[in-house]
């Protein structure tokens, strides 16, 4: 056999073994393709809103038609990025006006979500709801229900669930990589103060609904239910009970939201899964950890690796993976088509993604309208790690262990 051929024939045996768990392919790294452009229109024209009409200019599969929002600057800021659109300051007048409507994305606080969000549903139009999903359990549930009364394609905005990576990660955890799982856990760094500055005291406190006890979800609900989703898909099953605790260390503003907490929750098997979040140091970032028996995968949103024990089996494909090195550890990097890149001789220019988690979020949201299928993210997915988030900020303003109930998260 050449050495040619040799090659050739250990990266098909190694396709062999690991072609289930190289699914993603290079195709799913670029911009949607759906055959007609859809009919959009936003409601929503804050920082999130912005950054959809970004990533939507981007992928090229949506028409920005119309853009609303009460806060007439934002609104005009708006319309400067999705040029030909017209702007409106009610989404009731939105839906009156866009008969040709056909999706809406909602962008505006997580606690005006169900009513947005509910109003586009009954004017059946797909809806991309950013998330986390709704500010309390029975507006999950609403949600929810209303979701599962339509026809249309309910796009929830956790973004693990379409991120290209975070499915090769899943493919290979759920192919048994690490075995007998010992230990979760994950964080959210960030220096940050997670305030806004408005132009009057009622326009300050409108723009701050983040740090309002009365509205907000905190870190634990607002940032955290985001990676929880991230455990939730892989897992297939939810924690049973959750402890948190928190503090404020930087930002002692007159804020009654703590600028760092900490929860953790157990599993019905006795599984724990510890996370951090902090707007004080913006230290390893943002990332979730997976370790079992036989190795450990880390992702980091854009990016992902394997640290595989020294006792685990190795596959043929091994032979040609990218690897990194993090102090004493060395990495596989989790590549899309690794073993075509390999093949190629273009294994580096794989490592990470083009785009960022919410492009390819939108992009799903898109290609389930044009193919007619189920999105990646559906609102009762959404539902159940909302709540989960609800419940461990409710651990941290109680101070007590709260009970998560399986059942009533799987009726949702």
């Amino acid at each position: 056999m050449t050495p040619g051929n040799r090659r050739e024939f250990i990266l098909a045996a190694g396709a062999g073994v690991a072609g289930a768990w190289l699914a993603p392919s290079l195709a799913a790294l670029e911009p949607a393709a759906v055959r007609a452009k859809i009919p959009l229109g936003l409601i929503g024209a804050g920082r999130q809103g912005r950054a959809i009409l970004g990533e939507l200019a981007t992928l090229g599969g949506a028409d920005v038609v119309a853009v609303c929002d009460s806060d007439e600057s934002r609104l005009q800021a708006a319309l400067r990025r999705a040029e030909g659109a017209r702007g409106y300051g009610s989404l009731a007048e939105m839906l009156a006006k866009e008969a040709g409507l056909a999706a809406v994305v909602v962008a505006t606080p997580t606690h005006q979500h169900r009513e947005h969000a509910l109003a586009a549903i009954a004017a059946d139009k797909h809806v991309f709801c950013e998330t986390p999903l709704a500010h309390t359990l029975e507006d999950c549930a609403a949600l929810a229900s209303a979701a599962r009364g339509s026809k249309r394609v309910l796009a929830a905005g956790f973004q693990g669930r379409s991120n290209p990576v975070y499915g090769l990660a899943r493919s290979f955890f759920k192919a048994g990589t690490l075995r007998e799982l010992s230990h979760l856990r994950a964080q959210n760094h960030r220096k940050n103060s997670w305030r806004m500055v408005g132009p009057t005291p009622e326009r300050d406190r409108e723009l701050n609904w983040h740090l309002d006890p009365k509205l907000s979800l905190g870190l634990l609900g607002e940032l955290g239910a985001h990676q929880f989703d991230v455990f939730h898909w892989f897992l297939g099953r939810h924690p049973i009970s959750v402890r948190a605790r928190g503090s404020l260390r930087l930002h002692r503003d007159g804020r009654e939201i703590p600028d760092c907490v900490s929860a953790q929750f157990v599993f019905e098997d006795g599984l724990e899964l510890d996370y951090s979040c902090s707007l004080v140091n913006s230290f390893e970032g943002r990332h979730e950890v997976f370790t079992g028996a036989m190795a450990a995968i880390k992702l980091a949103w854009t990016h992902g690796w394997m640290f595989k024990e020294s006792d685990a089996p190795t596959q043929g494909w091994e032979v040609y993976a990218n690897r990194q090195q993090f102090h004493n550890e060395q990495g596989i990097t989790l590549i899309a088509d690794a073993t075509k890149l390999a093949s190629q001789g273009k294994l580096q220019e794989g490592v990470g993604l083009p785009y960022n988690s919410l492009y390819y979020a939108l992009s799903d949201f898109l290609v389930s309208i044009d193919a007619a299928k189920a999105p990646a993210c559906s609102f009762s997915d959404a539902a159940r790690s909302t709540s989960v988030g609800i419940l461990a900020h409710r651990a941290l303003t109680s101070g007590a262990e709260v009970a998560i109930d399986p059942k009533q998260l799987e009726d949702l």
